[in-house]
């Protein structure tokens, strides 16, 4: 039985549980600011909106920002490196920065005001999650750069939590420090807890036995079937924190610890709104479609109605005014289209699940043949007796859940334990050998 860790009403901001007209009124109010700022000291903005005739001015109510040009990934590296920046090099107190892997890399900046803001968010996105002062917090989240390490670190200080700041790898060492430094959360990517998980049998422990009582996982989607078997798997109550760089990072939304129904969105700060990826118009509150953000509070990096390419719903706030998205299981740019039928990597993960012969280690392998392309799934076996006969019927019993519910034909190989690429991250999911 998970332990209850649903904070106290009084302990929360008053704009958590604060009405939806008070809510609405706040946000309306900061998106006048929000569009002004940009309009006025980013020329990006200043010629985008001029060329789709509308002017900050324009905005009367919430659902004026309709009218508004979307923003993209591809915007902000044709301004690299400061020229969406709102605010004099000078008064950047801090940098991040994607890989740039597949071309210049997306940067964005922040003041002191900004590093507060995002401090509150992640402290107000812990304290949901069940951490409390006082607490131990152990970061394995990824410094540098990328925004998952400092930004989970920072919201933990303002919460008032100890910050073990160990960051990925060496995954032994993780942990020797979860158990001797009596960490009762971890902020980690989820195939990497996978992988900690590992090393705790691996030493002849029980993950169980550890002392966390809380995981918030977030940088990579993830299902409620993985959800349900990491907390068996530690005996903790698993949480999903969702943010991108471009918004301000980690803990634009966080899922509340007493329903695990989704990440409230903490709309203070951060405006949503679901389009149809196709054309770009806004779709009913409750349907599916790409999910689109306007930061409300942001001085140095504004950003106006980016298209973050995650596909999610925007539903009813439960245990928070505000919000809640459906929890993201796969994003536009990661839709794998096999003989014409979608596949995100998500579905897969959700039918391997099924399948107690295996182990929630897996990699999808694409090739092409005479024009013809194939799925192979690597996965591994669940324990040393999944091999040979037992692990031929897995591998069938894999197979014919995909085709019946995802509705494609794959092969599945299934391997022997350590044989999939662990992460330390983000996981690499999908290996495109097609030409």
């Amino acid at each position: 039985m998970l332990k209850n860790l649903a904070p106290e009403r009084n302990s929360l901001e008053a704009i958590e549980t604060a009405s939806v007209d008070e809510l609405q009124a706040l946000q309306l109010e900061r998106m006048k600011w929000s569009l002004k700022h940009a309009y006025d000291n980013v020329p990006f903005y200043k010629s985008g909106f001029e060329n789709a005739g509308v002017h900050p001015d324009d905005l009367k109510q919430l659902s004026d920002l309709a009218k508004f040009p979307f923003t993209v990934k591809q915007d902000l590296r044709n301004n690299y490196p400061f020229g969406m920046f709102a605010v004099p090099r000078e008064q950047i107190a801090r940098i991040h920065a994607s890989s740039g892997t597949t071309g210049k890399p997306t940067v964005v900046g922040y003041t002191k005001n900004d590093i507060d803001t995002w401090a509150t968010v992640m402290a107000r996105s812990l304290r949901a999650s069940g951490t409390r002062p006082g607490d131990v917090v152990h970061n394995a989240y990824g410094y540098g750069l990328f925004t998952g390490g400092l930004g989970a670190h920072y919201g933990a200080e303002k919460l008032g939590c100890t910050v073990v700041p160990v960051s990925g790898g060496m995954t032994d060492r993780q942990v020797t420090l979860i158990n001797d430094f009596k960490a009762t959360t971890i902020m980690v990517t989820p195939s990497y807890a996978l992988s900690i998980a590992d090393a705790y049998r691996a030493q002849g422990m029980d993950p169980r036995d550890s002392p966390l009582q809380v995981g918030i996982f977030g940088a990579e989607p993830w299902t409620n079937a993985m959800r349900e078997e990491i907390e068996q798997m530690f005996d903790m109550n698993a949480v999903d924190i969702y943010g991108l760089s471009e918004i301000i990072g980690p803990g634009v939304a966080n899922e509340c610890v007493e329903t695990k129904d989704g990440p409230t969105i903490w709309e203070d700060h951060f405006y949503p709104e679901v389009i149809n990826p196709e054309t770009g118009e806004l779709v009913e509150e409750g349907e599916q479609g790409e999910l689109v953000f306007t930061s409300l509070t942001k001085e140095a990096f504004p950003i106006i109605r980016y298209r973050t390419r995650d596909l999610t719903r925007l539903l009813p706030g439960t245990a928070r005014t505000m919000r809640r998205m459906e929890k993201i299981t796969g994003r536009s740019d990661d839709m794998i289209i096999l003989r014409g039928v979608n596949v995100f990597p998500s579905q897969i993960e959700e039918q391997l699940m099924r399948v107690e012969a295996l182990s929630p280690h897996f990699q999808i392998e694409l090739s092409r043949a005479n024009r013809l392309d194939s799925m192979t799934i690597h996965v591994e076996a669940g324990d040393s007796n999944a091999s040979g006969e037992l692990g031929l019927q897995a591998a069938e019993q894999l197979k014919l859940h995909i085709k019946s519910n995802v509705g494609v034909s794959v092969k599945v190989n299934v391997c022997e334990a350590g044989a999939v690429p662990r992460s330390q991250g983000k996981a690499v999911r999908i290996v495109d050998n097609r030409a």
